[in-house]
């Protein structure tokens, strides 16, 4: 059965920097074997994922990359753009407006701190739900 998991997002550290977030997903997901597909906002967003990523310290490396080329699957960590159409990995941290269809094992969706741009995720929340999916709000 699929799972939707919630992060909302309350901590200082990723009120400040929200992509941190979701580069410590990332990791935790590398750290335990799991291949994830990053679904990226836009092209701005992707790149701002990949400089995080590759700024988790000196003793931290997390293969990556943003989708696009031939060597899209062997790489643990993909970030995609919505110009670029990799297939969905058993992990997905899904950033963009709309929730994931079928095809996961587990979603990640990022909830901001901003309480006027939860609304969406509220949506997407109701929508899993539909689907027979019971999210899980985790509080970050």
């Amino acid at each position: 059965m699929p799972r939707a998991d919630f992060y909302l997002i309350a901590k200082p550290r990723f009120r400040d920097e929200p992509l941190r977030l979701v580069a410590e997903l990332a990791r935790k997901a590398y750290d335990s074997g799991q291949w994830t597909l990053v679904l990226a906002r836009d092209q701005a967003q992707a790149e701002a994922i990949d400089d995080q990523l590759w700024d988790m310290g000196d003793d931290v490396f997390i293969p990556h990359q943003i989708a696009g080329d031939e060597e899209d699957d062997e790489c643990p960590v993909l970030i995609a753009t919505p110009a670029c159409d990799p297939s969905l990995r058993a992990l997905v941290i899904n950033l963009r407006d709309d929730a994931v269809a079928d095809g996961f094992e587990r979603v990640l969706e990022v909830v901001p701190a901003d309480p006027a741009a939860r609304e969406p995720l509220r949506e997407r929340w109701k929508q899993y739900r539909a689907r027979g999916i019971e999210p899980a709000k985790h509080d970050m």
